[in-house]
């Protein structure tokens, strides 16, 4: 049994993280603001605290120490320094939740090497004065200099799931369904992608196995969103509106200009098998499809 501490553990992912650990029989702490039921009960210690608060989070956290750390809610390098200065010498091992967004969508299909968080020049601040991707590459160069703890850094792409908060997936059903344009920048453009159980299996894995530094996480295989559109048309019955760019609101969350994904090389080698993205995408959003016919 390791006592394992879960930073964001009860949406999503985080969740399904907090299940696979508790079924494993490790002692559970997971920390949130609150703002969303703790689906756990009892099975976990639930630490009510926003990490934003410095003095509270420290209050909250000092002198305990865990075997695991898991953090799902770092966007920015002043949170990554704050939990280095409060848990140098009492955790075994830090993953960090990070993203493909560290790398460019320039066409290129992106291996860990080419983003090295340890040669990146820090600048510190909160997750407003950055765009998401460089927050997260901020974060990851501050963990690297200043962590005295093992850290890997997980990179996942877009997480997809029924369960999916952020409804990215949802947005594109949802308007084929009700007959609503979307807005893109390249039909042409590719993804990669991973299931939220598998990115719940990886981030488990990641902090069972020897393994450090960042780390690609992605099913095997790439869509182009033209394909994508097409196989959500084939399981709703309805032909999508397609515009070029268009407004905010219409706008895709893929709307991409060129083709961005990475390589999970690193991780297969390590001996974490993915899926095929083929296998699950499309009962994936036939199950969205059906739900949304629904209501």
């Amino acid at each position: 049994m390791k006592k394992i501490l879960v930073l964001g553990g009860t949406r999503f992912f985080g969740r399904k993280l907090v299940e696979l650990l508790l079924e494993q029989k490790h002692e559970v702490t997971i920390v949130t603001r609150g703002m969303s039921e703790n689906p756990f009960g009892d099975a976990v210690e639930h630490i009510k605290v926003d990490r934003k608060d410095t003095e509270a989070f420290g209050k909250a956290l000092e002198n305990r120490i865990f075997d695991i750390v898991y953090d799902n809610i770092c966007y920015s390098p002043n949170e990554a320094k704050q939990l280095c200065d409060l848990f140098n010498g009492k955790i075994g091992k830090l993953v960090f939740t990070s993203t493909l967004a560290v790398y460019e969508a320039d066409g290129k299909p992106h291996s860990e090497e080419d983003f090295d968080p340890t040669s990146y020049g820090i600048i510190m601040g909160d997750t407003h004065e950055f765009t998401y991707g460089e927050g997260k590459r901020l974060a990851e160069a501050v963990f690297y200099k200043y962590a005295e703890f093992p850290v890997v850094a997980v990179r996942f792409p877009i997480v997809m799931g029924e369960d999916d908060y952020t409804r990215r997936l949802h947005f594109h059903i949802e308007r084929i369904i009700n007959k609503e344009p979307i807005g893109f920048l390249n039909m042409d453009a590719e993804m990669s992608f991973i299931q939220a159980t598998e990115a719940a299996r990886f981030l488990q894995w990641a902090g069972n196995e020897d393994v450090e530094g960042p780390i690609n996480a992605i099913a095997n295989g790439v869509i182009s969103l033209k394909d994508l559109i097409s196989l959500i048309e084939e399981k709703t019955g309805e032909r999508a509106k397609i515009a070029l760019l268009g407004t905010e609101e219409i706008r895709s969350p893929y709307a991409i200009p060129a083709t961005w994904y990475m390589k999970n090389d690193k991780a297969e080698q390590l001996g974490f098998s993915f899926s095929q993205l083929e296998d699950w995408l499309s009962p994936l959003i036939e199950q969205i499809a059906g739900t949304t016919a629904k209501q």
